[in-house]
């Protein structure tokens, strides 16, 4: 079974026993998370999809780690003028382990 969630404006394809980072989430390390933005539930192969069937549907999740994304850089130039910007950013994640999928 597996389900896609939507959480920090992203969506993800998860089952039980997946890892996944996420936008970072008001959660310390081991408290359990609930997602219930639940866009659709597969078993085999049936899909459901209507809203109605998943008001009762949420995704179980533990809080593995907080941190931050590698760093990216960004660097612009205007050639022959002596302008050069360089700026960098870390972006925050939440790691989560999958624990249930209750639908």
């Amino acid at each position: 079974m597996y389900a896609v969630i939507e959480t920090g404006g992203k969506q993800y394809r998860v089952s039980k026993g997946d890892c996944i980072r996420v936008e970072k989430l008001d959660a310390s390390p081991g408290e359990q998370v609930e997602f219930d933005r639940v866009i659709l539930v597969g078993k085999e192969d049936q899909l459901v999809t209507s809203d109605d069937l998943l008001k009762g549907v949420r995704v179980i999740g533990r809080v593995v780690e907080q941190d931050r994304a590698a760093k990216i850089i960004g660097f612009k130039y205007k050639r022959r003028k002596g302008y050069k910007r360089k700026w960098g950013h870390r972006q925050y994640f939440t790691g989560v382990a999958i624990l249930d999928i209750k639908a």
